[in-house]
């Protein structure tokens, strides 16, 4: 079969497995692709994968913790991000699994003045879980909820050029921004930017996890153990076909394995590499991977010292073996990273010969060690299994690669629970990772930049802002890339974080899941939606 005819096929039973095409037209249509012999079978072959409605899915995730609370502006980890952004709300606008930006709680929207103004068009007839319908009143102070100086929120940040929120009538909203953002709908698929209903004060009801999502709120103990059921008057077609989504917080990775190998779980996120092969060969499971722009990081804060002294932190940077991490840590489960946040998924990433390779070089770190003033170096390495997997194996790795360059590193375990809140952004140097973001803008916005509230560094570099502005107004590709890549070598050369690896994600699922053909690569378990996504064969 010629290859554009299989795809055009593809394409047809996809659409018989979601229920949006009838038997007449996948008949008629195969028919006229000179395949009337087939049609019959291939209608059948499409029909019995349709996505079934019923039963509850069991997940076991990580990054939950007992401090967790429903705002939205401080989802910290995959278990909130998966609970809220997941299943109970929904933002404006939405990142598909293909990576496109296509509308969700906005119908549409369009940018004028130089990309500074943007008109939303809220989408009609959308109810919350408490039956009271969506309008612009909602949308306005979930935005402003973001905004202003007493916020708390994460996407501060990347809301930063915002002047203005308004409503246009009942289902429309203008937003003014203080400069262009030819990115500005994107940055409204963040997790935070989460819908909420409006008190009718100004401010909105997080508290009580209310959204438009496919699923309401029946229980939830943070850090432990969240049920979902099923919303009736969910607004998407084609999704939401489990009954309830109950999400398990479990930290330790074999852990999570063996409640999938024993039945009490269906799916898990984050598969230990080491043991992803192992777990393949278990009946009844399947493990799958997706990549993106998951990264691990080592954030060396510059508000202390010694790392507010950049040939200290350039000597850091050296003293790790990337490829000993890619084949230990990773079991090759990625690719290299060189202490730049923009990866493989992203458009505007450096290519080597713009930005080279950085290798382990004992020299080179002793070089820059001795330029700081330092013949040693002693140094905590603060890490959890929270903090990326393997992260405890991997400092002891980067203690015996940076004793030769008069380095001692020593690995100091965290506990999981509680280690966003009393380790990341407090310990002078500690284990984290970061999903990426699906435009340069929104990554730098979010942990680079100087006044972001998640820089976890605390580094600021008054040239690299005054790119990130400009970069943000530029519409001309060429002129836009070389702003992005010199903003990436600034952070290669002076930034804060090394950045050894870019992972893919490893999941798990036993074999009664199923899933559509492309899943989301942007954040863990199909972009966090298998719950609206998935379905029970």
């Amino acid at each position: 079969m010629y290859s554009r005819q299989q795809k055009e096929l593809n394409r047809l039973q996809t659409k018989v497995s979601k229920g949006s095409m009838s038997r007449r037209e996948f008949l008629s249509r195969v028919s006229a692709m000179g395949l009337g012999a087939m049609a019959p079978g291939l209608y059948m072959q499409s029909a019995m994968a349709a996505p079934k409605q019923g039963g509850r899915f069991r997940q076991g995730v990580t990054g939950g913790a007992t401090s967790d609370v429903l705002d939205p502006g401080q989802i910290l980890d995959h278990y909130m991000l998966n609970v809220q952004f997941g299943q109970l709300r929904n933002n404006l606008t939405e990142v598909a699994p293909s990576g496109e930006l296509v509308p969700e709680l906005a119908e549409s929207w369009e940018g004028s003045n130089g990309a500074k103004t943007w008109n939303f068009k809220v989408r009609q007839g959308v109810e919350f879980h408490n039956g009271k319908s969506l309008t612009s009143e909602d949308v306005v102070d979930s935005l402003n909820h973001h905004l202003g100086e007493d916020s708390k929120s994460a996407a501060k940040g990347q809301l930063g050029a915002v002047t203005s929120v308004k409503a246009d009538g009942k289902y429309g909203v203008v937003v003014e921004l203080s400069g262009g953002d030819a990115d500005f709908p994107f940055i409204l698929t963040d997790y935070h930017i989460l819908i909420c209903p409006s008190n009718g004060d100004g401010t909105v009801d997080w508290q009580s996890g209310t959204g438009t999502g496919g699923f309401s709120l029946v229980e939830h103990e943070p850090g432990v153990r969240t049920l979902t059921k099923a919303n009736p008057n969910y607004w998407k077609p084609n999704r939401r076909f489990f009954d309830e989504v109950e999400t398990l917080q479990i930290a330790d990775s074999s852990a999570r394995e063996n409640a999938l190998r024993t039945g009490e779980l269906d799916a898990m996120n984050n598969v230990a590499p080491k043991t992803a092969d192992l777990l393949k060969r278990q009946p009844g499971i399947v493990v799958d991977v997706t990549k993106g722009n998951k990264q691990v990081t080592l954030p060396m804060l510059t508000n202390v010292a010694p790392f507010d002294n950049n040939d200290v932190r350039t000597a850091m940077k050296y003293i790790i073996d990337r490829e000993q991490w890619l084949q230990v840590v990773a079991r090759g489960y990625g690719e290299l990273g060189n202490d730049n946040p923009i990866g493989p998924a992203n458009v505007y990433r450096a290519t080597t010969d713009e930005l080279p390779q950085r290798g382990y070089d004992p020299d080179k770190a002793k070089y820059h060690l001795k330029k700081a003033g330092f013949d040693s170096l002693n140094v905590k390495f603060h890490a959890a299994e929270t903090g990326f997997g393997g992260s405890i194996d991997a400092g002891q790795m980067m203690a015996e690669t940076a004793r030769p360059a008069g380095i001692n590193v020593e690995v100091v375990r965290e506990p999981d629970d509680g280690y966003w809140s009393n380790v990341w952004m407090k310990k002078p140097f500690s284990a984290c990772y970061w999903s990426g973001r699906p435009t340069e803008n929104m990554m730098f916005s979010t942990v680079y930049w100087g006044e972001a509230a998640w820089n976890d560094t605390y580094w600021k570099n008054a040239q690299f802002d005054d790119l990130l502005l400009k970069g943000r107004v530029e519409t001309d590709p060429t002129k836009r890339r070389a702003i992005y890549v010199e903003m990436q070598q600034i952070v290669h050369n002076d930034g804060a974080t090394v950045l050894p690896l870019f992972l893919q994600d490893i999941f798990a699922i036993n074999d009664k899941v199923r899933h559509p053909d492309v899943i989301g690569g942007n954040w863990e378990l199909d972009g966090c939606k298998a719950a609206e996504r998935w379905w029970f064969a």
